[in-house]
């Protein structure tokens, strides 16, 4: 089920806030009514993953109540010990979904390459939202083995954390002390976290529906192309609309997510902070996936000794964390390239890139870093290794001509010409002093909402009429 959906938007979205508001008067059954809820949106799509979510939800509770019922004397051998049970159990369930077909892929291409027998290829569905789910839950287990949380109080609001629907298909990705307050208290929505998560939420329709899914039209027109008949501007064209199309797309998803919290009353953290205004990589991704970068800070590069054992061994726990961060977005070798791209540009940054970078005018630290992140999203989006090579290649040649030049419709341009306005406004706005987007959308708000109303009502006419694109990163 998808927030843009008429299933959801004009039936059970509505049903489930009017439930909410008036017959959730006991804090109980706000809970309860969330949780029935959030089990039904995931069911709706996923109604056979559901029971496994169901058994590792339970698992988790014993493994953490046991953690936290160890006594000081016994030592910390048995709690990581339970620790590692859960933890190996979660990323059993994240392995087994996401990476068998892609190891056994590779496992018969050797196999066959040694002219030996291959093996069947299992075809397993990946469940949409696996990578995220997983990753909140391990979250858990370490913070109360860490004694940063305590275990959930009742099995109710711990379900709750993992099945909450806002924010379960595709984040943020939320730890359970930032938000267990929230779930005991279980806050009784007011008007005004209507009116500002209903705002938050049209914000992120408008961007998927108005601005990904055109976006996503024209990169699937040239990256479906046989690249041997493209040439500089083509490549260029459709690594471009993927730049920007990802942007909106999660951010929007994003957006919807942290708007549809707000009406229930609750706080997410945010998850972007205008990107693509970063004036290096290391500032990229403080901006972009924040709640992705700060799990891997947290619970990879931390454990891994973080910048403690000197600068090399730092140097190379930034590049096994983004390395890690490509495997997580997906099986394939264009992730992993992807990560490790990343991961060595973090590096850069950290031996000279940054201060280098320091030195020149904001606005040309910005370009470079954007050349960098767009290589990047090529690899990223790129059908196979071979692909992502020949596009970058004829994006390093400007007198590459199209054999066959692709047709790419005008509305297609507009709107990428849009989108990169936009990102430009949002870099000429760190100029203006004191100045803040929510602040000046505050101080407009008749035409800021009349604005957005429009536009929303317009997303929703277009989504209607156009095939449903599903969100990017339903896929990780």
């Amino acid at each position: 089920m998808l927030f843009y959906e008429p299933l959801f938007l004009f039936l059970f979205g509505p049903a489930v806030y009017l439930l909410y508001l008036f017959f959730g008067e006991v804090r109980a059954r706000r809970a309860v009514i969330l949780l029935a809820a959030s089990v039904a949106f995931y069911a709706w799509s996923e109604p056979v993953f559901i029971f496994l979510v169901f058994a590792s939800v339970g698992l988790d509770l014993y493994v953490a109540q046991k953690i936290a019922d160890v006594p000081q004397h016994d030592g910390d051998k048995k709690r990581k010990l339970w620790l590692a049970l859960g933890v190996v159990a979660n990323l059993a369930i994240l392995v087994y979904y996401k990476y068998t077909g892609f190891l056994a892929l590779n496992l018969d291409a050797v196999l066959k390459a040694l002219t030996l027998p291959g093996i069947n290829i299992p075809q397993i569905a990946l469940p949409i939202g696996v990578s995220f789910i997983v990753f909140e839950k391990i979250t858990y287990l370490v913070d109360v083995y860490r004694g940063v949380t305590a275990p959930a109080r009742r099995p109710l609001l711990y379900g709750l954390y993992v099945f909450f629907f806002p924010k379960l298909l595709a984040g943020p990705i939320i730890k359970y002390h930032d938000i267990a307050r929230q779930f005991e208290a279980m806050p009784h929505a007011d008007v005004d976290d209507f009116v500002v998560g209903f705002s938050r939420f049209m914000l992120g329709v408008v961007k998927k529906l108005l601005f990904a899914d055109t976006l996503a039209s024209g990169a699937d027109l040239i990256f479906a192309h046989d690249v041997s008949a493209l040439g500089f501007a083509e490549a260029w064209a459709g690594v471009l609309f993927f730049t920007f199309q990802i942007y909106f797309d999660f951010s929007g998803y994003s957006d919807m997510a942290i708007g549809l919290a707000r009406m229930f009353g609750f706080r997410l953290l945010e998850n972007f902070n205008m990107p693509y205004v970063a004036t290096s990589i290391t500032d990229f991704w403080r901006r972009w996936h924040i709640s992705l970068t700060s799990w891997i800070r947290e619970y990879l590069y931390f454990p891994l000794g973080g910048n403690r054992r000197g600068e090399a061994r730092t140097y190379l726990n930034l590049w096994i964390c983004f390395f890690a961060s490509g495997l997580w977005h997906g099986a394939a070798w264009t992730y992993i390239a992807w990560g490790a791209y990343n991961g060595v540009f973090l590096v850069l940054d950290r031996l000279f890139l940054v201060n280098r970078l320091q030195r020149l005018p904001d606005w040309l630290a910005n370009v470079i870093a954007m050349i960098i992140v767009i290589v990047g999203w090529t690899f990223f989006r790129a059908t196979s290794l071979s692909q992502a090579g020949a596009l970058l290649a004829l994006m390093a040649n400007p007198w590459a001509p199209a054999s066959a030049p692709v047709a790419v419709p005008p509305e297609y341009v507009v709107v990428a010409l849009i989108a990169a306005a936009i990102c430009v406004a949002q870099r000429l706005s760190l100029y203006v002093k004191d100045f803040n987007w929510g602040s000046a959308a505050q101080r407009y708000a008749l035409a800021s909402n009349s604005a957005l109303s429009m536009l929303f009502l317009a997303a929703l006419a277009k989504g209607l009429a156009d095939p449903f694109k599903p969100f990017i990163y339903f896929r990780f």
